[in-house]
């Protein structure tokens, strides 16, 4: 299994257009929130310490299981990210403006959208279409490059 530091090499190579890196800073978490919201909810029948429990709370269990497999640091950060997501959820749902699952439906075609304009003006494929582990590795990226920002070894 490739190395955290060859994986966020490797995806770098397709995201070298400044242009296509703001985009990727809008759209990759826009992705994983949607996704995560999608699952959140998926409502499962008992709770936890008086927390009800949803699918996305699992799932998010091995995503950062997964991060930890690639670094001793960057699933920190990670997780935080995945909390901020369930919490945004549980906003959303309680606010009542829109369901959650079509806010994540709008949010996810859109920032899908933006993620394709941001790979035509770099004029690469996304790496997802080479191995798609890449879709992991996007806000891995993303994170390192916060880590690195304030200091934090990846």
């Amino acid at each position: 299994m490739p190395t955290l530091q060859q994986w966020l090499s490797d995806y770098g190579k397709s995201h070298q257009n400044e242009t296509n890196k703001t985009i990727h800073w809008i759209c990759v978490p826009t992705i994983f929130f949607s996704l995560v919201g999608f699952l959140y909810g998926i409502k499962l029948p008992f709770s936890i310490a008086g927390v009800p429990v949803n699918v996305a709370m699992i799932v998010l269990i091995f995503v950062v299981a997964y991060y930890f497999t690639l670094s001793k640091t960057l699933w920190i950060g990670m997780l935080i990210f995945g909390i901020g997501c369930l919490l945004i959820c549980q906003l959303i749902e309680i606010s009542g403006l829109l369901p959650l699952w079509l806010a994540c439906i709008i949010l996810f075609a859109a920032a899908w959208t933006g993620q394709f304009y941001g790979h035509k003006v770099e004029g690469k494929k996304p790496s997802f279409l080479k191995d798609i582990q890449f879709l992991m590795i996007g806000p891995a990226w993303l994170m390192s490059f916060i880590y690195r920002k304030i200091g934090v070894p990846v």
